[in-house]
C-alpha cells in the first residue's frame, strides 16, 4: 500500500549525519553539501517506486551537480527482514544504476528517524545554509513512465532553492513504500 509523508515545517536545519557508503568511505552532511544546497533522499533497493524512478533520480542528480547542488541517497530499511536491502545489495544497486552520488547505510535508522522519513523515495531539498526547503516528489511519474511534458518537480524546486534560498510554495508529497522499521521499533510504536 503506497504511503505519503506528512507535511513538515520548512526552513529548519537538516539533521546532520555521518554514515558509511557503498564506496567504502563515510560521509557527513557537510561532505555532500554543494555550494547551492543538497538533496537527501531515502531509498531502498527493493521498492517498486524506487526501481521505477531510479534512472530519473540518477539523471537529475547529474544535472543538479552541474548547478552546484550535492546529492546523497540513504537506505535505512531493516535489512534483516528485507534482505534485498542489505549493504551488499546496496553496493550492487548503486553499481548497476551508475550512482554519481554516495549511497549511505543507516543501519541504526537514527538518521531516518531524525528526518522523519516515511517512505521510499522520500526527498529533502536543502538550501546552501543546510535548511530544509523542499519535501516533495521527484515528479508525477510514480511507477509509470513520466508523462510527456510533465514537470520535473525536484529538479525545478532545487534550481529555485539554488537561486533564492527558498523552495516552492506548492509541494506535492512523494509516494512510495513505507519505511521498513526494525521489528522492536515497530512494536514500541503500537
Amino acid at each position: 500500500m503506497p504511503v505519503s509523508p506528512p507535511p513538515m515545517e520548512l526552513g529548519i536545519p537538516a539533521p546532520d549525519f555521518t554514515l558509511p557508503a557503498t564506496n567504502g568511505q563515510s560521509y557527513s552532511l557537510a561532505d555532500i553539501m554543494g555550494p547551492n544546497g543538497a538533496v537527501v533522499v531515502f531509498i531502498c533497493n527493493h521498492c517498486p517506486y524506487v526501481k521505477a524512478v531510479i534512472d530519473r533520480i540518477v539523471s537529475d542528480a547529474k544535472l543538479l551537480a552541474e548547478d552546484g547542488i550535492g546529492f546523497v541517497a540513504i537506505s535505512a530499511n531493516d535489512a534483516v527482514t528485507y534482505s534485498d536491502d542489505s549493504f551488499d545489495n546496496m553496493k550492487l544497486f548503486a553499481r548497476d544504476h551508475g550512482f554519481p552520488f554516495p549511497y549511505l547505510y543507516d543501519e541504526s535508522q537514527d538518521v531516518a528517524h531524525a528526518y522523519d522519513a516515511a517512505c521510499t523515495p522520500d526527498f529533502f531539498g536543502l538550501n546552501a545554509k543546510g535548511e530544509i526547503q523542499y519535501r516533495g516528489r521527484l515528479d508525477e511519474g510514480r511507477t509509470n513512465p513520466l508523462p510527456e511534458g510533465a514537470k520535473r518537480e525536484l529538479l525545478e524546486a532545487m534550481r529555485l532553492i539554488a537561486r533564492t534560498g527558498q523552495g516552492p510554495a506548492d509541494q506535492i508529497p512523494s509516494v512510495g513504500c513505507s519505511m521498513k522499521w526494525k521489528k522492536e521499533e515497530a512494536e514500541e510504536a503500537v
